[in-house]
């Protein structure tokens, strides 16, 4: 039997989903005696969330599951995640690789580590918290099947928590110290349908300070959803992630998408209405079949007119079973690396001019940890990364800072303490 006290390494490739699996596969390990400890330190079992959502995730996984076997001599590795989900004979055949579970089978591992004898609930230990931020899962899976995505593939169709399950879990990490808590899931604008009753039953029957979404549809931002802004006495971070895929209209017809950058321009002015100062962030695909240079150029400036807080930036990859991989008119690599560059300039660009917006202003910022002695990070409700420096220990504060120049990857702060 592995002894708790040698260490379980958990490690995540991916999504917000497979973020906060991890955290509550993290809380549960503790919960059994086990102590959980970074990859690096020697650990006894090893455990890989995976994400397959492009063959360079895929390559990531593969990557890590070997480095783990040359940092951890004798370490018995686990694979877990969507690449297990998708491939896993293929992730067996990875050297130092002793046992892969899918999605469906990871929700059994902590039973599965007790049968095979390498954990043992006899030393239960309350688990600690490390972070300020805590994220919940509400749902899983997705019903829309986009041309490129491999997801539904992986998680399955959509499910929801039950609603009084996902309030409990608010709740117990509010209870725990956490100060904001991050709602996720595949399509959580689809919870049930009504998301809105998920959120106003989070806000009205838990004390959490601060209520952050993770990804949502343009078809979800209804006028009910965005009232809730006004009702929840600034509790609801002013952060919304809109993935919009391509700004060319022939590009999200081949993509399936249900949307086009109508629907999406003006999903964003009724967000932009409703809460001020939001940042509104989103995913761009480049380099998808047929994307022509026309297409690209379209998808670029309706970036630049929708003026996001952030982009993240990816090209096109082929999964396995998804329509996209019988599209003609694949685009060369070297095309792809040039329009991911371009996107990424604008990307960067349209981060500094939102960021800049608030030099001067005073907000709220939940600090997160030292990153230097007494230089400290935090992260305002609307997605600004902030540093300051203190020499009393901020982490898990949520004060007032004044907004100044740039530091590195982040805007200055100061405040008096």
């Amino acid at each position: 039997m592995v002894n708790p006290k040698n260490g379980v390494a958990l490690e995540t490739l991916g999504c917000k989903l497979n973020q906060a699996e991890s955290e509550s596969l993290a809380r549960q390990l503790a919960e059994r005696g086990c102590r959980v400890v970074p990859p690096s330190d020697g650990a006894a079992i090893y455990i890989l969330n995976t994400c397959t959502v492009t063959h360079i995730a895929d390559r990531k996984s593969r990557h890590l599951l070997r480095l783990a076997q040359r940092r951890n001599p004798g370490a018995f590795i686990i694979a877990i995640g969507c690449y297990a989900e998708r491939a896993p004979r293929e992730l067996a055949q990875v050297t130092g690789v002793d046992m892969v579970l899918g999605n469906e089978e990871k929700a059994r591992l902590l039973d599965v580590l007790e049968e095979q004898g390498l954990i043992s609930t006899s030393s239960a230990l309350l688990p600690q918290m490390h972070r300020t931020r805590s994220l919940v899962k509400v749902q899983e899976g997705c019903n829309q099947f986009c041309s490129y995505c491999i997801v539904p593939l992986v998680r399955g169709r959509e499910r929801s928590l039950p609603l009084d399950e996902a309030v409990a879990e608010v709740r117990a990490r509010v209870e725990r110290g956490y100060r904001e808590v991050v709602l996720t899931g595949t399509e959580i604008g689809s919870y049930r349908n009504s998301p809105e009753l998920l959120i106003q039953s989070i806000l009205i029957e838990t004390g959490v300070e601060r209520l952050r979404l993770s990804s949502l549809q343009p078809r979800e931002i209804t006028a009910g959803l965005l009232s809730l802004w006004q009702d929840s006495s600034k509790r609801l971070c002013r952060h919304l992630h809109l993935p919009l895929q391509s700004g060319s209209d022939a590009v999200l017809r081949r993509m399936g998408r249900r949307y086009s950058t109508e629907d999406y321009a003006q999903a964003v002015a009724r967000i932009r209405e409703a809460i001020p100062d939001v940042a509104i962030t989103t995913d761009v695909m480049v380099g998808f079949p047929g994307e022509t240079d026309e297409d690209f150029a379209e998808s670029y400036r309706f970036c630049q007119q929708m003026a996001f807080a952030n982009i993240h930036v990816f090209p096109y990859s082929e999964r396995p079973c998804t329509p996209a991989t019988l599209m003609p008119e694949k685009i060369d690599e070297l095309v792809k690396k040039e329009r991911s560059e371009q996107m990424l300039k604008l990307a960067r660009e349209s981060a500094r001019r939102f960021e800049e917006q608030f030099l001067g202003r005073t907000m709220m910022v939940l600090w997160e940890r030292e990153v230097d002695d007494g230089v400290w990070v935090g992260l305002t409700d609307n997605y600004i990364r902030v540093v300051a420096q203190s020499k009393k220990p901020l982490k898990n504060w949520l004060i007032p800072a004044r907004l100044g120049g740039r530091h590195n990857h982040y805007l200055g702060a100061s405040f008096a303490l």
